[in-house]
């Protein structure tokens, strides 16, 4: 029989497809599996059409074996099979799709998916196997044909035997080199493992030959070994299933199965949307944080499927990096995708799908947050970083998303707050919403800046995590409330008597508090009298857009050791060791140079800032004892 050769640019395409198109040698399971499935959804079709043929479903499937011997992997399907010309038309040039033709040429649309659409699946084949032969008897022939090619040498086309109709497709594959493991294809456990990844929910049933053992007749404790063909895919996925026949063990045990987490999930989504792109969806909210959350390995993303087919382990243009924490699958007839069908060809329909995930995500984290509070605080305990990250990112373009959904600890609640209950609760006198920053709620409590805020009775929402006040930052206001740090500079609280009584105390000690702010330098911006403390003698306050905590948090980062914050030192005036102070001014400049070193430095302290000489500062302390 002569060889027939590939045109030249079937060769071009073959030689690139081998060593580009595809990311994973693997893949090639997945496209002869597609491709068996797509002709028994031909026979399928035409049974619909034609009342002489009688489609029972038991009678189709495909079938897998494995002879490590001979290094022969065999794949067969009983479906519509191919003619001579057929064979010729579709595997004699490369991208030359019969499936994409079967699909226009009876006008198939949505209902009838054919998985195949490219005309280069097959040619996957090259990239284990060495030979590939393909046995195909088409419906209504009494006549079988066998192909056979080597690769870009060509191909060659004669008769053959085969007893029923369908396709056999025969690989030699490779032998193993340095790189490649190809003896892994001949593994049933390898093959299974395969065929469960890509191709489990493929709709008829895939059979792979298992070697079993099993006690010999006659025998107590001597074992034979035996072939046994066993159906490995699921078949009908989960997400297609009608929600009323699903419980949540069934929702349970999906997770488990496709690890998506060792926990389980707080909350379970099944979607099913049709409209400008169809698409079924079911989505996890876990209870726990993955180990590696919060590292560059961490990867985001849903399995994304193509008419049950896996495409994507993990498609991070499904979710927005603030729902990153959000496991799950999405399965639609609608994508675009390029001729490997590993990539999406265009993002139109993606970004559908997205947006509908995102506001699905939403609105089911607002349910939670409303009808099972304990449950959502479990959840914001794990991922509301996550949530106030995303407040801060990308300059606070998610806010609208986000803002209802962010929990803070409450100085007069006790526990966790949102805004929303915040802001309805206020005050009439109450302008804005007051903040404070600190490692922990306790520690928090002893501040005194927070003095002044509390003894007017108006709740403070207390900060504890290094994004929450970047995140307040970019969201500026709530409900038209604007945000005010306890350190910052206006309280915006003062009454007319506060400030007459404020402008006097600074005209009265204006020299004093002149020579403390010459005596420390640029490591204040200013000293004044304090109104907003009551009980201590000392704190800092910040002034400008940059806090002292976010001071904190940038100097602990790589190439941000010089961000300072515009500190202000403030001095109660009321307090009696004020009254030292302005003695030591008045009587002797060393005390009182002293004194403003340990005041500064006590303050420093009170805000978790380091002692910047701790050698001086116990030298001051030890002449304060003597």
């Amino acid at each position: 029989m002569a060889k027939k050769q590939f045109k030249a640019e079937s060769k071009r395409l073959l030689d690139l497809m081998i060593n580009s198109i595809y990311t994973h040698r693997e893949i090639f399971i997945r496209e002869l599996i597609s491709n068996s499935s797509d002709a028994i959804d031909k026979m399928y079709y035409k049974a619909l059409t034609d009342e002489s043929i009688r489609f029972d479903k038991e009678n189709y499937y495909i079938e897998i074996l494995a002879d490590k011997e001979k290094r022969v992997l065999t794949i067969k399907d009983t479906g519509i099979g191919m003619t001579r010309e057929e064979m010729e038309e579709n595997l004699g040039v490369i991208a030359k799709s019969g499936s994409l033709a079967f699909k226009k040429e009876n006008d198939l649309k949505d209902g009838y998916d054919i998985i195949g659409q490219f005309g280069v699946g097959f040619y996957s084949a090259f990239m284990v196997a060495e030979d590939v032969v393909v046995i195909s008897r088409a419906h209504g022939s009494d006549e079988a044909w066998k192909w056979e090619s080597k690769g870009a040498d060509g191909y060659t086309i004669e008769p053959a035997q085969k007893d029923s109709t369908g396709t056999e497709i025969i690989l030699t594959i490779k032998e193993n080199t340095e790189d490649e493991h190809y003896d892994d294809y001949l593994e049933a456990y390898r093959l299974r493992a395969l065929i469960k990844k890509y191709s489990d929910f493929i709709r008829y049933p895939i059979k792979l030959e298992m070697t079993r053992s099993r006690l010999k007749e006659g025998t107590e404790n001597d074992y034979e070994e035996y072939k046994e063909l066993e159906t490995v895919n699921s078949m009908v996925p989960i997400w297609r299933k009608n929600k009323n026949e699903l419980t949540e063990e069934d929702y349970e045990s999906f997770y488990s199965e496709k690890h998506y987490g060792f926990d389980k999930p707080l909350k379970y989504v099944h979607m099913n949307a049709s409209g400008q792109v169809s698409f079924n969806a079911i989505l996890y909210i876990p209870e726990s944080i993955p180990f590696d959350y919060y590292t560059r390995e961490f990867e985001k993303g849903l399995e994304l499927y193509s008419s049950g087919v896996l495409i994507m382990n993990k498609c991070g243009d499904l979710l927005p990096d603030h729902f990153s924490f959000v496991k799950g699958m999405v399965d639609s007839e609608d994508l675009s995708l390029n001729i490997s069908r590993e990539m999406l060809q265009h993002d139109r329909q993606l970004k559908l799908i997205a947006k509908n995930i995102k506001n699905k995500i939403k609105n089911e984290l607002l349910a939670m947050l409303k009808d099972d509070r304990e449950k959502y605080e479990t959840f914001f305990k794990a991922f509301g970083r996550q949530l106030k990250f995303g407040l801060y990112n990308d300059f606070g373009r998610n806010k609208e998303d986000l803002q209802d959904l962010v929990l803070f600890y409450s100085s007069t609640e006790r526990g966790m707050v949102t805004l929303a209950e915040y802001v309805g609760r206020m005050a009439d006198s109450q302008k804005y919403i007051y903040y404070a920053t600190g490692d922990a709620p306790e520690r928090i409590d002893r501040m005194p800046q927070t003095e002044l805020v509390a003894d007017k009775g108006y709740e403070i929402l207390y900060f504890t995590d290094d994004v929450d006040e970047f995140a307040i930052r970019m969201l500026m206001s709530y409900h038209d409330k604007e945000f005010r740090n306890v350190s910052g500079g206006d309280l915006g609280i003062e009454t007319e008597e506060e400030q007459s009584a404020d402008g006097s105390e600074t005209n009265t000690y204006s020299s004093l508090f002149d020579k403390m702010k010459s005596q420390l330098g640029d490591k204040v911006t200013k000293v004044r009298a304090s109104k907003r403390l009551k009980h201590h003698p000392v704190c800092l306050a910040s002034d400008g857009e940059l806090s002292i905590e976010m001071e904190k948090i940038l100097s602990a980062m790589p190439n941000q050791e010089g961000i300072k914050a515009e500190k202000i030192l403030e001095i109660n005036t009321q307090h009696e060791v004020f009254e030292t102070l302005k003695q030591a001014f008045e009587e002797d400049a060393e005390k009182f140079e002293l004194y403003t070193s340990l005041l500064y430095n006590q303050a420093r302290l009170i805000e978790g800032l380091p002692i910047e000489d701790p050698v001086e500062f116990t030298n001051q302390m030890i002449k304060i004892m003597k």
